[in-house]
């Protein structure tokens, strides 16, 4: 009998480690956790400003980039997005989630719509956000419940901001260039909110 306590105790503890891990829940519009699989609009916060998030190219070539719908141009509404975490037991986003994204649809460009990082911009030293590379690992972060959210992201090896070299870990924003706006790293970050679609 004390082996069994002392064995559910062992279990309770762990299962408590788990939890204190998990940061809150990222929220949609409607106040439900964001999950695994499920297609999401990715909507700017800031109002007037621009569309939601979908494919755009540069100087009309491949590959494509992720960047936001320009007002003006018909609807605003973006293309869905699916996050899927790096843990596959997690189905709930939350602030300390690592996880992938892609859009969920088709490009002309590549086959692959999950996001990565892709080259430095030479005018501004900014990362662009592309599809089609290897796929990297995003988080997501607000300083206020539910919302808005910022996405960062860290290489694989950096546990901590503050055990990579400068500059590596970086939140993502907006650069705007010849009328395309595109996701970039290195930049003020830029809030969004998750519209279920």
């Amino acid at each position: 009998m004390l082996r069994f306590i002392r064995s559910l105790s062992f279990i309770c503890l762990l299962m408590a480690m788990s939890c204190m891990g998990q940061g809150p829940p990222v929220l949609d519009t409607d106040g439900n956790p964001v999950t695994r699989g499920v297609e999401y609009y990715v909507d700017p916060a800031i109002t007037d400003v621009a569309g939601g998030l979908t494919l755009v190219t540069r100087n009309g070539s491949c590959p494509s980039y992720v960047g936001q719908v320009p007002i003006g141009r018909g609807s605003v509404q973006g293309l869905p997005v699916i996050f899927t975490p790096r843990n596959p037991g997690e189905t709930n986003i939350t602030q300390t989630t690592q996880f992938t994204v892609a859009f969920s649809a088709s490009s002309t460009c590549v086959q692959n719509t999950t996001w990565g990082i892709g080259e430095e911009d030479p005018e501004t030293s900014r990362r662009l956000i592309v599809i089609g590379s290897e796929p990297a690992f995003f988080d997501i972060d607000s300083d206020q419940a539910p919302g808005p959210y910022t996405f960062g992201w860290c290489p694989f090896e950096c546990t901590r901001p503050q055990t990579c070299p400068r500059g590596r870990c970086s939140t993502a924003g907006i650069l705007e260039q010849n009328g395309t706006r595109f996701l970039t790293l290195d930049g003020p970050a830029f809030p969004f909110r998750f519209r279920r679609a």
